[in-house]
């Protein structure tokens, strides 16, 4: 049975991760992605079903346009096995036999939809510089109402919601001070509206190991490119990109790295 879900998981990520191409894509460049058909961005030629088989039809048509002839970009495949890859490994660490089936799929969903939300954004920023307002709004919009499912129908006490606010209103201060003091040099004004939800989303402790390992890993791949003489020290690096590989991992293995932390100082 766990087999067969998982297969179902990835596929249903295959095919979600070629809609959430399609919805950055229109966003950015304000068209609507909730009506008109898919096309091509090069001879905006419409495409027919065949042509938008995740990864298989890329494959098929060795990543070049069926009509124009102009190369597909890899992001495209990229981004589909990507979300496949993640919603399967979000099932699989929230997978839980012992609740109920309500329980679970609403868990499921609410994470499958975040991390939707999160690969939107994550196109956005790495390729064109920005975070999307309609996609964190959406995402703010769905941790609340998770919030306050748990707090009406799973006893979820003021006591236990309160590590989530602080941590959002820790993580808005913390970026806005940053922000102020480098005045947008360091980060854009979006990084700072993502904080509140990252903070919102993970809560205390989660939101520590996700900025720990934003910065960290944005520092690394910073000096790599700046050696390789990809970048420069005063080059645009979008920070969007580690900020959520930040939350992903804090979401599925951020208990364990804590208690690893912890036991070195037991």
């Amino acid at each position: 049975m766990l087999l067969l879900l998982s297969v179902f998981i990835f596929f249903a990520g295959l095919i979600i991760g070629s809609f959430l191409n399609c919805a950055a894509y229109r966003l950015y460049h304000e068209i609507s992605f909730v009506s008109g058909r898919s096309f091509c961005p090069e001879c905006k030629h419409t495409l027919a079903w065949y042509d938008l088989v995740p990864v298989f039809s890329f494959v098929f048509l060795k990543g070049k346009c069926r009509y124009c002839g102009k190369k597909i970009s890899l992001q495209y495949p990229l981004a589909e096995l990507g979300t496949g890859m993640i919603f399967l490994t979000v099932f699989l660490a929230t997978y839980d036999p012992q609740l109920s089936v309500l329980g679970s799929f609403i868990s499921l969903a609410y994470m499958l939809i975040i991390s939707s939300l999160l690969i939107v954004i994550f196109i956005s920023d790495l390729k064109w510089f920005i975070i999307p307002d309609e996609a964190l709004i959406a995402a703010l919009g769905v941790t609340v109402f998770f919030h306050l499912y748990n707090f009406i129908f799973n006893s979820f006490t003021v006591g236990q919601a309160l590590p989530f606010l602080y941590s959002g209103l820790g993580s808005l201060a913390f970026f806005l001070g940053i922000f102020l003091l480098t005045k947008g040099k360091a980060m854009g004004f979006g990084d700072v509206k993502f904080s509140f939800f990252m903070g919102l989303f993970l809560g205390w402790p989660m939101i520590v190991v996700a900025l720990f390992l934003a910065f960290f890993s944005g520092a690394i791949i910073g000096l790599i490119l700046i050696a390789l003489k990809k970048k420069g020290l005063k080059s645009e690096v979008p920070f969007g990109p580690f900020l959520i590989f930040g939350i992903f991992t804090a979401m599925i293995w951020g208990r364990e790295l804590v208690n690893y932390y912890l036991s070195f100082l037991a």
